[in-house]
């Protein structure tokens, strides 16, 4: 039977030098090159007849593998020194040693020692691998616009939100950006594709057959594939590989030979632990890889397909990434009949029901096969599907935005509100009444109002009816008097007001928020009114009512010249009427009696006009003492409490749109 690496076994035990056996090969196919056992050896390929055969002397150090082969007559005639661009040994044949008709048992690099046996017909064809010297220059991965656009947007999301928002709401996001720039800087032209499954799924088989070659371990042992393994289709790709954390000595490159798949060139295929693994440690490494892989091969067999850990655990949570899933139905050969088809469809309304879209007639989406591992039957269609997906270059692009599309869907609850957000006029509007009401602004304008009229009362009013008020003030017992209320009584209640004030305005501007951004403007409400109550006793005391009388208008003077016309009146009309009645005037009761009459009719007369007059400016007096106060109030709960809450709802809006952005559309 032929093997993957073209060459046929003997029958010697690997590491002899008797005829019949074959050594370890430093060069073999898990480092690019086909296992042509003794056929590079020259007099190492003798027939089996039993002939002689020289031992050869292998040389194997960390730069690359040395190979000196002598033959029975002392003459070098195979010299091999290679080191490819990825560090890793590689074999170069110089073309001078004829391949033998039959060669002994071969083993692959030695790393992982795994006898291939080969039984072959005499045909061989030998494959000649030359490798260019000296590391291939690598293109960094570019970003379209778009991307590049929307990691922008997430990195200033993250720095606008650093100070609002806990370190675990942001710790996906920061992730995202982490690896986005960490994969921008290595190679485009390669595609990191992990194969992962269940235990006894057959996907380390699937590895080995995409490969060419046997390079991760397959068996009934449970589990099997202890750590990732990598295989790479061509150079340039090392530093994909140590960002994955995968040692040298666990990283592999398949055949090629002529019958080598040139479409998978830039594959980079990783062979994962079993999911499922019963050692924890092979299912932390599974996490780790499948968060930096471009792409991943779901395998699954016909008895665990709808196993629920896959699908909680793994499928469900990244059916965003859709587009850069194969899942892979393997050991198509243990279904009978249309039961391969029955399995297919069942899978495929699971998968629908995770989330995840397919992508079936042209729509972008999982692809889902079936396939044999083990008879090779689908093989090629999964060969052909992961060649075009290689070729398109756009696997890490299109993971990078899936994991962008999943940090900020995680974060949609720290920033999408429930409604419409902000501070109305008519909010503002009461807020600032509010205060104004707690500084007493209305009292103080009625005050105002009565110091008016009162003036107005003194300068327009009869003497003998301040006197009568002056008497009735005097006799008046205080016990049928409404109780004044203490200072501190006023105090505390003003403080309430206050704080009643802010919570109001601090609750209509945080609702509908979400609730980290809620409790930010509630925040800078609270801080805002501290001492607030005082700096509105400071401002009243400057803007209140000036010391002194109100001023007059210019009409007072002759309001109270006729006051005092209607004084005299009353006077001289009196005087006269008692110089009558002691005999020093002569008997006239008219004149006297007119005059008296006159004062006393005209003194009232004159003070209510007077009010009239004077309740115009009295209320305009007032309401400017009143809007002056307002004014104060407002800009003392403006400055101190709207501004901050003000300035969180514009940083909230400034988050919206940046959030916007990262979702690639308008944020609802």
């Amino acid at each position: 039977m032929r093997s993957p690496q073209g060459g046929s076994s003997g029958s010697g035990r690997p590491g002899s030098g008797r005829p019949g056996s074959g050594r370890p090969g430093e060069g073999a196919a898990g480092e690019g090159v086909s296992k042509e056992g003794a056929s590079e050896g020259g007099p190492e390929g003798a027939d089996a007849a039993g002939d002689k055969r020289p031992r050869a002397r292998a040389k194997d150090d960390h730069a690359g593998v040395k190979r000196d082969v002598t033959d029975s007559d002392g003459h070098a005639r195979v010299k091999r020194d290679v080191t490819d661009s990825d560090g890793h040994a590689r074999v170069k044949d110089d073309g001078t040693a004829p391949a033998p008709a039959e060669s002994t048992d071969v083993w692959d690099d030695g790393l992982i020692a795994r006898r291939v046996t080969e039984t072959t017909a005499a045909e061989h064809v030998p494959v000649v691998v030359t490798r260019t010297p000296g590391p291939l220059p690598v293109t960094p991965l570019a970003y379209d616009g778009p991307l590049r656009s929307r990691l922008d947007a997430l990195r200033e999301l993250v720095g606008l939100s650093r100070t609002r928002l806990d370190s675990r709401s942001l710790a996906e996001a920061g992730r995202v950006l982490d690896e986005a720039a960490a994969r921008r800087r290595l190679s485009g032209q390669h595609t990191v594709v992990a194969i992962a499954g269940a235990t006894g799924s057959g996907k380390s088989q699937l590895f080995n057959a995409l490969a060419g070659v046997t390079i991760s371990e397959t068996g009934v042992r449970r589990p099997t594939t202890a750590a990732p393994i990598a295989c790479s289709w061509s150079d340039g790709a090392a530093s994909l590989i140590d960002r994955l954390g995968i040692p040298g000595r666990l990283r592999r490159r398949p055949v090629q030979g002529p019958d080598a798949d040139p479409q998978l060139g830039g594959l980079v295929l990783v062979d994962l632990p079993d999911h499922d693994s019963a050692a924890v440690q092979h299912r932390e490494q599974v996490d780790r890889v499948l968060a930096l892989v471009d792409a991943v091969i779901w395998v699954v067999d016909p008895e665990k397909y709808a196993d629920a850990v896959l699908h909680e655990r793994y499928l469900r949570p990244m059916a965003g990434h859709a587009e850069i899933m194969f899942v892979v139905l393997n050991q198509l050969d243990r279904l009978p009949g249309e039961a391969a088809d029955q399995v297919l469809d069942d899978l495929r309304r699971l998968l629908d029901e995770d989330g995840i879209a397919l992508g079936e007639y042209g729509e972008p989406g999982a692809t889902v096969l079936a396939l044999s591992a083990l008879t090779g039957d689908g093989l090629g269609e999964l060969r052909e599907a992961l060649g075009q997906f290689v070729a398109e270059r756009g696997a890490a692009a299109r993971r990078i935005s899936a994991d962008v599309d999943a940090a900020a869907l995680r974060l949609r609850p720290v920033y999408a509100a429930r409604r419409r957000t902000g501070l109305s006029e008519e909010a503002r509007e009461e807020f600032a009444s509010r205060l104004a009401d707690a500084m007493g602004a209305t009292a103080a304008g009625e005050a105002a109002e009565r110091a008016w009229l009162r003036n107005a009362n003194r300068a327009c009013g009869t003497p003998w009816l301040r006197l009568w008020r002056w008497c009735q003030d005097r006799r008046e017992p205080p016990t049928g008097r409404m109780p004044v209320r203490a200072q501190p009584d006023e105090e505390a209640t003003a403080r309430q007001r206050v704080e009643q004030a802010v919570r109001t305005v601090a609750g209509r501007a945080s609702a509908g928020l979400p609730t980290p951004w809620a409790q930010a403007v509630r925040e800078a409400a609270v801080r805002g009114a501290q001492g607030l109550p005082e700096a509105l006793d400071e401002l009243a005391a400057r803007a209140g009512l000036p010391p002194g009388r109100p001023p007059r208008p210019g009409w007072w003077p002759v309001a109270v010249l006729a006051q005092a016309s209607m004084t005299i009146l009353q006077v001289v009309g009196g005087l006269w009427l008692v110089g009558q009645i002691i005999g020093v005037m002569a008997p006239n009761l008219g004149v006297p009696v007119l005059l008296m009459v006159a004062g006393i009719v005209g003194g009232p007369l004159v003070e209510w006009s007077g009010r009239i007059a004077a309740r115009g400016p009295a209320r305009r007096y007032g309401l400017e003492a009143e809007r002056r106060l307002r004014e104060a109030a407002a800009g003392c709960g403006r400055a101190r409490v709207l501004d901050p809450v003000a300035a969180e709802l514009l940083r909230y809006r400034e988050v919206r749109e940046q959030y916007a952005r990262v979702m690639g559309a308008g944020a609802r």
